[in-house]
């Protein structure tokens, strides 16, 4: 048995998954179950960090992934970020990296350049 807090609603579940037949308990809603077994299986985060730029008046920008990515490429992704530096001003949700790691999870943009 596995327990992990469940942080897709404000309830924070407490979920008990046993890893053998995937059954979920502790869940309030259908979504903590969800939650439960991609978190046994295959974890995944939404990832946000800052990427250096040359825009006078911006030393950096914040981004994110528009989708989780697997948990297990944070560090690879985090190497990549660190190549970028963005030398133009950019809107937000403007695409930074298109499908990042060939995961289909783009980098985008969280702040307006102004």
């Amino acid at each position: 048995m596995k327990q992990f807090t469940c942080t897709t609603c404000p309830n924070g579940c407490l979920l008990t998954i046993d890893e053998k037949t995937l059954e979920v308990t502790g869940n309030k809603c259908p979504r903590g179950a969800i939650f439960a077994k991609n978190e046994l299986t295959c974890p995944k985060r939404t990832v946000c960090s800052l990427v250096k730029t040359t825009v006078p008046g911006y030393n950096v920008i914040s981004v994110k992934t528009n989708k989780e990515i697997d948990k297990k490429l944070i560090m690879d992704l985090m190497k990549e970020l660190n190549k970028i530096t963005i030398k133009e001003k950019l809107s937000i949700g403007s695409i930074v990296i298109k499908n990042v790691l060939n995961t289909d999870v783009d980098i985008i943009t969280t702040e307006d350049m102004k």
